[in-house]
């Protein structure tokens, strides 16, 4: 009976993952076709093809300075991101595990990220399964508070750009509600935090079995305080994005003050989380938030491609190292398990 119902259920999983695969690229092609479709109207305006007008954008850009300004900017991300995932990993799975031993995984993991995020955190924790002996859902689940956390951090800072320079969102919500759709989410978001606390520290729902699955187990154990911390250790990736990405907008001619890009960029970086094909749903929003400047779609993804680039190259630098600890025999602190 049990072989007849999964032989059912796995054609429909996978009809399922197809549909959702198409339904992902379709919204992909359509932010596409918005940023090309508004492009091409700031081109005709002042009389010129669509290449030529990227051509002139990209061609008034300071290059130099840009790349001094991006190189900073993604090791200082990096050193930030591995510090908020070893302290993670440390209170949930591997409490031995050394700074110095995250950093050459996590910069690996970005190597896989090129092809699909998911595969870089399965890469960690084969890592934490090899080394410490650490179950493959518990590592996991440590992934997930991880994402989860980023998530309610960048709702943070919208919401704290939303209360001081709302006027930039009320600009932009001529053409999508952005301010009622923050306010609805912000009202959801943080009413189901303390709910979600609750839950996974059993304080209602007891007969619920659903919690002790491995996948939840960092959800079991964080404290409110924990959670708190990682979005403190996570801060500052996003407050260096707000200046570089404000720079880097006045390299390629396009003003914008750092309160708005305050406003602003934490939405982009939500927009970025979406499940859609080269981060479309931040191109799009990109081309929202600055309607006066629509080639600055174009410009997001170069700073995407540059930035993940950039990451595997570090990657990279570091993959002997990470081969050499994932491919050895004996699990370096098994005896403190």
């Amino acid at each position: 009976m049990s072989e007849t119902v999964d032989s059912t259920a796995r054609p429909r999983r996978r009809a399922s993952s197809y549909l959702f695969r198409i339904a992902t690229w379709l919204l992909a092609f359509g932010c596409f076709y918005v940023v090309y479709a508004r492009t091409a109207g700031a081109a005709e305006r002042e009389g010129l093809t669509v290449t030529r007008y990227l051509a002139n954008f990209f061609e008034a850009a300071d290059w130099l300075s840009w790349l001094a300004l991006m190189i900073p900017y993604s090791v200082f991300f990096f050193l930030v991101d591995a510090h908020a995932t070893w302290r993670v990993v440390r209170w949930f799975n591997a409490p031995s595990l050394r700074f110095v031993d995250m950093l050459p995984i996590r910069a690996s993991a970005y190597i896989l990220s090129l092809v699909n995020e998911q595969v870089g955190k399965g890469a960690m924790s084969l890592y934490l399964l090899k080394r410490y002996r650490v179950p493959g859902w518990e590592a996991l689940s440590s992934m997930i508070l991880l994402a989860l956390v980023e998530v309610y951090q960048l709702l943070c800072f919208a919401a704290v750009g939303l209360l001081f320079r709302g006027d930039v969102l009320s600009r932009a919500s001529t053409q999508l509600p952005l301010d009622r759709i923050l306010r609805a989410v912000f009202v959801v978001a943080f009413l189901y935090l303390p709910l979600h606390i609750a839950y996974f520290r059993n304080r209602f729902a007891h007969a619920s079995k659903l919690r002790d699955r491995p996948i939840f187990r960092a959800f079991r154990e964080a404290r409110p305080l924990q959670y708190l911390l990682v979005v403190l250790f996570k801060a500052p990736t996003v407050l260096a994005g707000i200046v570089v990405y404000a720079l880097a907008l006045r390299l390629f001619h396009v003003p914008v003050s750092m309160a708005e890009m305050f406003a602003c960029l934490p939405l982009i970086f939500l927009a970025a989380a979406l499940p859609l094909p080269f981060h479309a749903g931040a191109l799009v929003l990109w081309t929202v938030l600055f309607p006066e400047y629509p080639e600055v779609g174009i410009f997001s993804a170069v700073m995407h491609t540059f930035f993940v680039v950039m990451n595997a190259l570090i990657g990279v630098a570091f993959l002997p190292r990470a081969n050499k600890e994932l491919f050895a025999t004996v699990p370096y602190g098994a005896s403190s398990r």
